[in-house]
């Protein structure tokens, strides 16, 4: 019980930071997309570049946030040795990431179809490099539990971030895509500096052999997560390299990013949990009722997303108006993304079994199965149908890969999930989904959403008593 308060308060603490965040965040894209025109194609730029960064920063990062966690945890094994020994691993990385990009500019610009903007390429070269840097103090932060800290920094480069691009977009008219890398790459310097007083304080010592021991746990870590961030942004790398109409596919490609950003809140339920449970589920592994635990968590997890599901579909009469006019057609595929974000948080739920075993080779299968089907989605999807093959690409890749890891972790390392309870409310939350989309679209604005807050209320009295009931 200590152990699940525990996950509440620091959940709560990392989700308003995250919560907080991320609605500061969504003022940037009425930002972009009102002062960014649709036909320039620059949210589309965005949204690819940020794309390729992602998955350049798995690479950087090599799992060592989960493998701090895993040998920190270890009594034989001293937290500042293993956070050291890691951080050694991301800096040589690093150093060597930055030193190519630096000497090969020209071809690498080329080649991705940004040859006439280097400077964007070298400007965001150097923020995911940054970000790299920051990965393991920002976990070090996680497993002594200083959640305020952490919260305070994400908080900083979000504020730090916003106003800055208010500042040059609203204030001095700027319009260009250029402005929005550069800022990036300021507030990110900035946070840089506040992990001085942070690495000074640990105790650094190179362990060879306990490096030897965390690249062979991290390396399948690191094949799950460049597949499984390749679930998330293949489809915007994908995108422009096999759209029909060039001219058109960074247009296409940011009216769907804009979108996504609406679906958004699933990733950002699943984050704040993330970051408040793994650090516990790796303590709790010695308890008795860990199976009852992660059970529990799993349940409580989905019934949470589900209602989240729910509250954004009923709203969107009121959230549409979060994106510039011009980007708003895309608002279908805000549904199909959000299901595949939960299936993701699901698959990150399931996830532990083969952790908590060292057995981190079938993570990396399971998500790379998933990647394939979404890439397979995505390429055979996106010439025929443009962004909705993205949406649906997402449900077929996590769900292939959240399927896996149930019925092969049920063999090898079962847990008593609730399923009855669990598909029972996942059943009644498509129930009213379809009820939502039955509002006539011609009501005011007002009263469409009044009239979406019935199902909610309705899913969530279901909720309440469903669990009174089981005590």
């Amino acid at each position: 019980m200590a152990n699940l308060k525990a996950l509440v308060k620091d959940t709560a603490i990392y989700g308003l930071s995250s919560i907080v965040g991320r609605f500061l965040n969504y003022l940037l894209v009425p930002l972009y997309t009102h002062y960014m025109p649709k036909a320039s194609g620059d949210y589309g730029v965005s949204t690819n570049m940020y794309a390729y960064t992602a998955l350049i920063f798995v690479l950087l990062t090599f799992g060592m946030e989960t493998t701090l966690f895993r040998f920190a945890n270890d009594e034989r094994e001293k937290p500042d040795t293993v956070f050291s020994t890691g951080f050694s691993v991301i800096l040589g990385l690093t150093a060597l990431f930055l030193l190519t990009v630096f000497l090969f500019i020209g071809p690498i610009s080329d080649s991705l179809g940004y040859a006439a903007h280097p400077d964007y390429l070298l400007m965001m070269a150097v923020v995911v490099s940054l970000d790299a840097l920051q990965a393991l103090p920002f976990s070090l932060l996680r497993f002594q539990h200083r959640a305020v800290r952490f919260a305070w920094l994400k908080l900083l480069f979000i504020f730090l971030n916003i106003g800055l691009n208010v500042f040059y977009f609203v204030v001095l008219g700027k319009t260009s895509v250029f402005y929005v890398f550069f800022i990036n790459l300021l507030c990110t310097g900035i946070i840089t500096f506040f992990f001085i007083p942070d690495l000074l304080r640990v105790h650094w010592k190179f362990d060879a052999g306990l490096l030897r021991r965390m690249l062979s746990y991290s390396w399948p870590i690191l094949l799950l997560g460049v597949v499984g961030i390749l679930n998330q942004v293949a489809d915007k790398i994908i995108f422009p390299m096999v759209y029909p109409d060039k001219q058109a596919a960074n247009v296409e490609l940011g009216v769907y990013g804009s979108c996504v950003k609406i679906a958004m809140i699933m990733a950002l339920i699943t984050q704040a949990f993330r970051y408040a449970y793994e650090p516990i589920v790796f303590a709790k592994a010695k308890d008795d009722d860990k199976s009852e635990y992660y059970a529990s968590a799993m349940k409580y997890f989905l019934i949470f997303t589900l209602l989240a599901f729910l509250c954004v579909v009923a709203y969107m009469p009121l959230l549409q108006y979060i994106l510039g006019e011009e980007y708003r057609e895309g608002l279908r595929v805000v549904p199909i993304v959000m299901v595949a974000e939960i299936m993701m948080g699901i698959y990150f739920n399931l996830s532990f079994w083969y952790k908590l075993i060292d057995r981190t080779i079938f993570g990396a299968l399971f998500s790379l199965a998933g990647c394939v089907v979404l890439v397979a989605v995505n390429l055979w999807g996106i010439p025929r149908y443009g962004y909705m093959a993205c949406a649906w690409g997402g449900v077929a890749g996590y769900g292939t890969a959240m399927l896996l890891s149930y019925f092969a972790g049920q063999r090898l390392n079962p847990i008593p999930y609730p399923i009855r309870s669990m598909a029972g409310y996942a059943l009644t939350c498509a129930l009213l989904y379809w009820l939502l989309t039955l509002i006539p679209s011609d009501w005011p604005v007002l009263l469409r959403a009044c009239a979406g807050t019935v199902p909610v209320l309705t899913f969530a009295a279901i909720i309440y008593k469903s669990e009174k009931r089981r005590g």
